[in-house]
């Protein structure tokens, strides 16, 4: 019997690679820092998972940033001024995502999993081609290698549109979307994947919402570690998330209780755990 999960959509920073989603931080207050009108870590994850355009459209727009600039240059930035940050953030993203591309563990035992099961495994990311570039090389190095790479500007529209994750199942050729599951940190990667039909599946301990490397987040008091996990699980669930999960590699029990639903012919947002 074919198995009811017929694909899974993955993101990468937050999800796949980059515990704690570091590198699209640290080359955003960078880019920002060398002008003048630094950020804070805070501001440079608020809009996480949006492509890296939309991303610094978003930061140039946010009240506080914006009076800063002002300040610092004399006028609000414009739309010349997105484009001549967003020239500058493209080369640090490459160059910070390159050395954040460890694969968050579980990772590659999870993608071995669904191949066994003969699941389609392709992703999606804010990332560009040229800033992906060097993330696909380590990751299949490290055995993580999906069918599938939708980038940043592949698709006219960015997250949350669903565009991406159907780019996705189209090259896959899995259809409905209900048969496949997305996978991503981020709240506006929940919306893109329920968006588009299909159930999701929020990751809250590895991602952008805690924004701790594994190590640091292993070295919180426990009290405190169990309430960032569940701040960051509740934003997920806000979203509409299907399931929230630690990290990715408590993926393959989810993956059995979505086949279970699919094949007693329930659809996406009929259940949640």
């Amino acid at each position: 019997m074919t198995f009811p999960v017929k694909a899974v959509i993955f993101d990468w920073a937050g999800t796949m690679v980059d515990f704690g989603c570091m590198a699209p931080v640290n080359a955003l207050r960078t880019v920002f820092a060398a002008h003048g009108v630094p950020i804070t870590e805070a501001e440079a994850r608020a809009d996480m998972g949006k492509a890296k355009y939309d991303h610094v459209t978003a930061l140039l727009s946010e009240p506080g940033i914006v009076a800063r600039w002002t300040a610092h240059f004399g006028a609000a930035p414009a739309v010349v001024d997105v484009d001549r940050i967003y020239a500058l953030v493209e080369p640090a993203m490459v160059e910070a995502a390159q050395h954040a591309a460890e694969l968050i563990p579980g990772a590659a035992e999870t993608y071995a999993e669904l191949l066994k099961l003969n699941i389609r495994v392709g992703s999606g990311t804010g990332y560009t081609p040229d800033m992906m570039a060097a993330i696909r090389v380590k990751a299949a190095a490290q055995g993580y290698d999906p069918a599938v790479v939708v980038c940043a500007g592949d698709t006219p529209s960015g997250r949350p549109a669903p565009q991406m994750t159907w780019a996705a199942l189209i090259a896959l050729d899995v259809w409905p979307a209900w048969a496949a599951i997305k996978v991503d940190d981020a709240p506006v990667g929940i919306a893109e994947g329920r968006n588009a039909g299909c159930w999701t599946v929020g990751v809250a301990a590895s991602g952008n919402a805690i924004g701790l490397a594994a190590d640091d987040l292993a070295a919180l008091d426990p009290a405190d570690r169990t309430a960032r996990i569940a701040s960051a699980s509740a934003a997920l669930r806000s979203e509409g998330a299907d399931f929230v999960i630690d990290d990715v590699s408590h993926l393959i029990p989810v993956v059995h209780r979505i086949a279970a639903a699919i094949a007693a012919g329930q659809k996406p947002g009929s259940l949640s755990a």
